[in-house]
Order: C-alpha cells, then structure tokens, then sequence
C-alpha cells in the first residue's frame, strides 16, 4: 500500500512565492490564490488541479494510482 502524502508546496509560476498547503482528500482544488502577487492558478490542460501543476506533489488521487486523477476542471 502507498502512504499518501497530504502536503505539497505550491509556487506561483508568476513571481515565485512558494507556501506549503494541505490538499484536500475529497475534492479538486482548481483555483488557488498566490500570496505573493495575487494571481488565480488554474490547472494547466491535462492536469486535474492546481497540485498536479503547480505543487511538489502531485494530488491525493493520482500519487494512489487513481490515474483519472481527482476529476477534470471544465
């Protein structure tokens, strides 16, 4: 069985500022304020959510093998 890992470090591709945040275990988290500058991340195309594009590690669902990830964001 694999340990899920519940924390990742998100950093803003716009100015850099890094802050390590809890992922959800229930749910996608498609936008995330950056601290930094204030811009909305959004998960880039062909990723489920923010922690998938922009975090050390990759979404609760996709480090447990669920390959779909933990849904598409419209």
């Amino acid at each position: 069985m694999i340990e899920v890992v519940l924390t990742s470090v998100l950093t803003c591709p716009q100015c850099g500022h890094a802050r390590t945040e809890t992922m959800p275990t229930d749910a996608c988290q498609w936008f995330y304020e950056c601290e930094g500058c204030h811009a909305v991340l959004r998960p880039k195309t062909g990723d489920c959510c923010v922690f998938c594009s922009y975090g050390t590690v990759r979404c609760p669902p996709m480090q447990d093998g669920r390959q779909s990830g933990c849904g598409k964001a419209s």
